[in-house]
């Protein structure tokens, strides 16, 4: 008893807001064994006479007990203790008469009972079934809330006997929805079986089964929201996200419910924003189900507008110096962001027309807060709308440019906005599809004189400093992506206004202490000198004094993000002007970033100034290369401590994240079964970034890095598969062959360990990375390892891992395929699900790619030997290159093969059966790229294959040749695939003479000469031409020298277009043909005269270099 007691006090401390008291609390509850808290812990929840707040401690910890420690605990207590529990628990829930206290050992009977269901599914508590149905069937309402709540809590509770038990699920649900006398019931009902379909979500048939339930949760939410209670309503959001099919027979119920809550404004900001979320969310996970109902999605547009004008006047908006983050509980926020997020689901060609007119009559308003939702909703669309906005982008952008001399400045601030924003969605960059189109655009219309001096005038709004900032990072968003070409003819102009806009800013600085126009002026400089590149020089000295100014007097702690921004500015500036400009300033800076780099301990974790720094010693390695060697002792320290950064991780369920806030930091995974995985993700920003720079170091010092790469491996192996940030994954993955170069001046011993600590985790990489950005980059980092390290770099061990890796990818791919195919017989395919198809497949031929990747680099290194281990991949590859498969999937598929024929000759001729025929078969495909794997093939057989493969290099000459007479084979698409043609034309009469007619080809393989596009290949065959013109073979010379006029040709036109380059060891062969030429005066003239003057410079620069 008297244990008893104490244990009361240890509950109570553990509640105290007394940090020291509570964390003693902990450390004495931490060492109480297991079995004694349960004990402990359930006498507390029975007790009737404890306090309540004890009762319900003990029922939260005894919870938590069981879901984090229940393996350790549980199975070794004695099986009286075990069913002792189990009975308290029941008997606790029927007794208990606190509402609050039953809920909460309700949420303890359903971590049990899922703990208690084993591996075969079946329940090892049955009576915690009876219960539930004896529950709820009881008179007792408290029993029915009781059994609700467990299943709600826990739906997969009846385990393997789910099936068994539909019937009385979906009648005992049903029944409870319709209880007419208890509205909670109802409630709670309606979660239930939410949440019962949620853990049945790829179940389609069990879905189908209990759609007649969805008019009952929809009845529900309307009552429920209008008690003030959302849990139903967040349970639809939960559902359209994870099983959005469940909706389909009942979706248009749904979204008029939906749209009714939203439109109410009786309802709490919360409760509309989540009737919205309903509609946004199912934009993104059945947005081809959603485009049937566009007539609602029409009427959902006005509502986020109507959220967009919910803004409050604010006297103090336009002075503030400080910028607060964006109040996401808002409507104004919440309402813009659902625009976004619908038109980028549902595509502009249903939003934009939507909308447009709504857009044109906000702008038209009085009201200024309806002109700045217009503006505001212009920016949100921009990405979703991409396609159909570039078409009438001239009109948008020349009317926008009107609102930047509105009367109200916040209508001024969004002006801006959009402009920034436009510049960065329709930028030349910014979608690759568009590349050729948006540049013709973005230069006709959005470059010009008009948008930099209407943001130019709007930063010198010097009563609105708020306008001004802003005005100045839509020029930072208009020049980071503006070409330089078309940026430089108003570089003086805009360069002296930034100018004297800083001078003024300064001095309010120093006068006021305000700050917040200069770090974004400052940041507009750095993105002007960034793109003008050189043709900054001229304005460096007007800038430098003033930046190094305010990086040695901007001390003070509220001036931290300024002076961070203006070391990134004369980094930035530094970098595009160059080193023997900026050499002569080089020692101060760098004794500037110094100091700060020693006063680096005393930063806060959370210093704007460390992400700052750490890219701006990056820059400075870049300007200064070797000589940056000095600082790395200095660097280093803080860089790694950046980059070693370990996040806060938790496991936490649907309760304990109710204690936990988005806003403190932390994002959360749902992984259902009421459980999340939390991450906090501060400080990961900074972590990835400083891994990037790791990665720049080891790239620009090389063997200068070398002291530094053991822990770098050790920490970027760690990197490979972190969880948190992609970008450092990323980062992992490149510095590896970096590494593995920078420690080669350390020999092969020190080389091969590195190279031992680092394979094991990326082949691993290889087999869990989800992301399939991240995983592409890991596979290239990998194969470029291991064509750097060679034979013998992979043991028998990593070949049987790296084989079922490379098998499963394949095998993916084909399944992905015939999913891609089944979507396309679905109900609600329509050309924009074709549109997603399209962008899945090339995510899924680039991984193709990157085994392929592997592969070669595989082949490369270890030759016949690796053959018998390749045979396990060799089905999956035959079937990669079958006539019925989409053109990639045969492309790469050669590739391999063409691979196997170059590497492991002649051994790769017991293959033959398998790839041959579809490889001569393929010289005549419709596809450019297949043609070109094909041709590229005939070569490799040519110079590598051996005697097995003579009749099938005469066999493709007529072939290829016929490719490359065909009358478009130089056109833009096909010129690649031409080129390779004429190079295994080539390749056969150089290595196989025996298979072809050589003097009857030559004439005319000389007339397809040079290769302009393909540079490998043009080495190729300016190798076989040089050693035809060595040996004076007499039909490439021609009677009398004849032809030497074409072949200087050649060679001008080779080398003009860089298909030759001075390092390559055919340009000196090339040189002493020209020089031999030069001899005879006559000659020499006749062959230079019919050369134009890029020719005739070609020409000279080869005889210099070479």
């Amino acid at each position: 008893m008297a244990e008893q007691q104490q244990f009361y006090l240890l509950l109570g401390n553990l509640m105290s807001p007394d940090n020291n008291v509570r964390k003693q609390s902990e450390e004495t509850y931490d060492t109480i064994p297991g079995q004694n808290k349960i004990t402990f812990l359930l006498q507390a929840i029975r007790d009737a006479a404890a306090a309540e707040e004890v009762k319900q401690m003990a029922a939260v910890l005894l919870r938590r007990l069981l879901s984090s420690s229940f393996e350790e605990i549980y199975p070794s207590l004695t099986i009286e203790m075990q069913t002792a529990i189990k009975t308290e628990l029941l008997t606790s829930i029927q007794q208990e008469t606190s509402p609050n206290i039953r809920k909460k050992v309700c949420d303890i009977a359903a971590e049990l009972s899922r703990n208690l269901i084993d591996d075969d599914g079946n329940n090892q508590w049955p009576e915690v079934l009876k219960f539930l149905f004896d529950s709820v069937n009881s008179d007792n309402v408290g029993l029915r809330e009781a059994a609700l709540h467990i299943f709600w809590n826990f739906p997969g509770i009846f385990g393997n006997q789910q099936q068994h038990y539909m019937e009385v699920i979906k009648r005992m649900l049903v029944q409870c929805m319709q209880d007419q006398a208890n509205p909670q019931i109802r409630t709670l009902a309606a979660r239930a079986a939410a949440s019962f379909v949620l853990s049945n979500e790829s179940n389609t048939a069990l879905l189908k089964h209990f759609a007649d339930l969805l008019p009952g949760i929809l009845q529900a939410i309307n009552e429920s929201c209008y008690q003030g209670d959302d849990s139903v309503l967040k349970s639809l959001v939960e559902i359209a996200d994870t099983a959005p099919k469940y909706l389909r027979p009942n979706l248009e119920a749904t979204l008029q419910l939906c749209l009714k809550l939203c439109a109410d404004t009786n309802l709490t900001n919360m409760q509309r924003q989540l009737a919205l979320e309903v509609i946004v969310t199912l934009s993104e996970t059945a947005a081809a189900m959603l485009r049937k109902h566009t007539t609602i999605v029409a009427q959902s547009v006005p509502q986020m507008l109507a959220m967009m004008v919910d803004l409050e006047d604010d006297d103090e908006w336009a002075m503030a110096d400080e910028l607060e983050d964006d109040d996401f509980d808002s409507n104004a926020v919440a309402g813009e962001s659902a625009l976004d997020r619908i038109a980028c689901g549902l595509g502009g060609k249903i939003i934009l027309p939507m909308i447009k007119q709504h857009i044109m009559q906000m702008l038209q308003n009085p009201d200024w807060k309806y002109r700045h939702a217009g503006l505001m909703a212009l920016s949100a669309i921009g990405e979703g709308c991409h396609q159909q906005m570039e078409a009438i982008l001239q009109e948008i952008v020349s009317f926008v440019l009107l609102f930047c001399s509105d009367p109200h400045p916040r209508v001024r601030y969004a002006a801006c906005n959009a402009i920034g924003q436009m510049a960065t969605d329709f930028a030349p960059t910014f979608q690759k599809k568009f590349h050729d189109k948006v540049t013709k655009v973005i230069s006709s219309i959005l470059c010009p004189f008009q948008v930099i001096s209407a943001l130019l005038q709007t930063m010198e709004d010097q009563s609105n400093p708020r306008v001004q900032a802003h005005a100045a990072a839509a020029l930072i968003n208009f020049t980071e992506d503006c070409p330089k070409s078309l940026l430089i003819p108003y570089l003086d102009s805009l360069v002296q206004h930034l100018h004297v806009i800083m001078v003024a800013k300064l001095q309010e600085l120093i006068q006021k202490g305000t700050k917040l126009v200069l770090e974004q002026v400052v940041t507009s400089i750095a993105s002007v000198a960034d793109t003008a590149e050189e043709k900054f020089v001229p304005y460096y000295d007007l800038f430098m004094p003033s930046l190094k100014h305010i990086v040695e007097n901007a001390v003070q702690k509220e001036l931290r993000l300024l002076r961070g921004k203006t070391i990134e500015c004369i980094s930035l500036i530094g970098l595009a002007v160059g080193k023997e400009k900026f050499m002569p300033d080089a020692s101060a800076v760098m004794q500037l970033l110094l100091k700060t780099q020693t006063d680096f301990n005393d930063l806060e974790d959370d210093d704007p100034q460390i992400s700052y720094m750490i890219s701006a010693w990056a820059r400075m390695c870049k300007i200064l290369g070797k000589e940056f060697q000095q600082y790395l002792p200095v660097v280093m320290g803080p860089l790694m401590k950046t980059a070693s950064i370990k996040p806060e991780v938790a496991l936490l369920d649907t309760q304990d994240m109710e204690n936990i806030s988005e806003d403190d930091g932390w994002e959360f995974v749902n992984l259902g079964d009421q459980q999340s995985f939390g991450i906090k993700t501060a400080g990961l920003e900074e972590k990835a970034t400083a891994c990037q720079m790791l990665v720049c170091y080891a790239k620009e010092l090389k063997e200068g890095f070398v002291e530094y790469t053991e822990q770098v491996v050790k920490l970027m192996v760690f990197g490979l598969v972190s969880l948190t940030v992609s970008r450092v994954r990323v980062a992992a993955a490149e510095s590896m062959p970096l590494l593995l170069e920078c420690a080669r001046v350390r020999g092969p011993e020190y080389l091969t360990q590195m190279w031992h600590f680092m394979c094991d985790a990326l082949i691993k990489a290889i087999g869990t990375e989800p992301d399939s950005d991240v995983l592409s980059e890991i596979m290239h980092a990998f194969a470029k390892c291991v064509e750097l390290m060679g034979d013998g770099c992979l043991n028998n061990e990593h070949f049987e891992e790296l084989g079922g890796i490379l098998k499963g990818k394949l095998e993916e791919h084909f399944k992905n395929q015939e999913l891609r195919q089944a979507k396309r017989q679905d109900e609600d395919y329509d050309e924009q699900v074709e549109e997603t198809l399209q962008d899945e497949d090339e995510n899924d031929v680039y991984i193709l790619t990157k085994v392929s990747d592997i592969l070669h680099s595989v082949f490369s290194s270890y030759k016949e030997k690796v053959l018998p281990w390749f045979e396990q991949l060799l089905q999956l590859i035959v079937q990669l290159i079958c006539p019925n498969r989409p053109w990639a999937d045969r492309q790469w598929g050669l590739c391999i093969f063409d691979d196997v024929v170059e590497h492991c000759s002649p051994s790769s001729f017991k293959y033959a059966e398998y790839f041959l025929r579809p490889m001569l078969q393929s010289l005549c495909d419709s596809s450019p790229e297949v043609r070109q794997a094909a041709a590229y093939g005939v070569g490799v057989m040519a110079q590598y294959g051996g005697e097995n493969y003579r009749p099938f290099c005469t066999e493709a000459i007529p072939l290829l040749v016929r490719v490359i007479q065909a009358a478009d084979s130089r056109s833009k698409e096909n010129v690649n695939a031409t080129e390779n043609c004429i190079s295994a034309v080539g390749k056969v009469m150089r290595f196989r003479p025996e298979c072809v007619n050589v003097n009857e080809i030559l004439p005319h393989w000389l007339s397809w000469l040079p290769l302009n596009e393909d540079k490998e290949e043009a080495v190729h065959t300016f190798d076989f031409l040089c050693d035809l013109i060595e040996s004076n073979n007499p039909i490439v010379l021609g009677p009398d020298n004849s032809n030497l006029p074409k072949i200087f040709l050649i060679i001008a036109d080779g080398v003009a277009n860089e298909s030759v380059k001075s390092e390559d060891a055919c340009s000196k062969r090339l040189a002493n043909v020209i020089r031999q030429v030069q001899v005879s005066a006559g000659l020499w003239t006749q062959c230079v005269s019919t050369l134009n003057e890029t020719q005739q410079k070609a020409i000279q620069d080869l005889l210099n270099t070479a």
